[in-house]
């Protein structure tokens, strides 16, 4: 009977975003193909250094291991590698032990049509492009900021989340950009017992609180699994954010309506494996102190 993906939490992630590859990804950019080829080869024995998602992949990786009788989550390697060079990170997946079987190497090829093939709920990458392809097609996705030197890495595994155009849809987010905060938060008054309608990473926050909520580890206790939303909305915004998290059957554990001010010293003192923001001012403060990703949003068809 063949594996099935259908009911685990699927995370692609790309070998960059998984492994420190900036001097390779410089080697590409600078001399071609084929001095990034003859370079993989060449130390495909030498260990590469933790990336930007490495943090989370292995965080998420450990519920396997807390899990009573069955698996949670699956991680997929999805490279633009071919397989001729994705040995080195075959050898640095072994070498630090991760429990990571299935890649997905396109050769070049876009990697967005293979996405829904591994039924993938999250996706990380260092490529816009690739990350814009999979938020096109309607896969939670995330750009990945170069990881803090002072990444810390917790027992307990920690997401944080911004509201608007990630948990929840842009629809409030855009009367702010365009109509001002006043007429923003006239609408949120108006609209204060309606549900936001569901953003990119919803079904991702809904999957964590799935799984907080109906597993346990082998003693007994809940999964050390904890989240936080961190979102620039104040009073009188609020009360449109905790109506449509209960209307979800949603308890986020930890909340922090910031009313503009600087997420980065919360973020710090929350200490998530990673943060989701669409804000590139907020992402770009938040990585230099936490591993952060960009939403990005979903452009036009043409």
């Amino acid at each position: 009977m063949a594996f099935s993906l259908d009911k685990l939490l699927v995370i692609g992630i790309s070998s960059r975003a998984l492994f420190n590859l900036e001097a390779e990804e410089a080697i590409y950019q600078k001399q071609g193909l084929e001095a990034y080829r003859q370079h993989q080869l060449a130390n495909e024995n030498a260990i590469l250094k933790p990336g930007a998602g490495f943090s989370l992949v292995k965080a998420l990786l450990k519920l396997n291991s807390l899990a009573t009788d069955q698996r949670i989550t699956e991680v997929v390697v999805m490279s633009r590698n071919s397989s001729e060079t994705s040995l080195r990170i075959f050898n640095s997946i072994e070498h630090y032990q991760l429990d990571i079987t299935r890649a997905a190497l396109s050769g070049g090829a876009s990697l967005a049509p293979y996405l829904k093939a591994f039924n993938v709920s999250l996706f990380l990458s260092l490529h816009e492009d690739d990350v814009q392809a999979a938020t096109d097609s309607g896969v939670a996705s995330a750009l990945l900021y170069k990881m803090p030197e002072n990444a810390v890495d917790l027992e307990q595994i920690r997401i944080a989340f911004d509201g608007d155009a990630v948990i929840f849809s842009d629809e409030s987010e855009r009367i702010y950009q365009e109509q001002g905060v006043e007429a923003f938060e006239q609408h949120e008054r108006q609209n204060a017992k309606r549900p936001l309608p569901e953003g990119p990473f919803a079904p991702l926050l809904m999957a964590l609180s799935y799984l907080q909520n109906n597993f346990k580890t082998a003693d007994g206790t809940a999964f050390p699994l904890r989240t936080a939303l961190v979102t620039a909305r104040s009073s009188p915004a609020h009360e449109r954010v905790i109506r449509t998290l209960r209307a979800w059957n949603i308890t986020i554990d930890e909340t922090f309506f910031m009313g503009g001010v600087n997420k980065s010293a919360i973020l710090e003192a929350f200490k998530p494996h990673m943060f989701f923001d669409d804000q590139h001012g907020h992402c770009s403060h938040a990585s230099m102190v936490v591993p952060t990703g960009r939403v990005l949003s979903k452009q036009p068809i043409a």
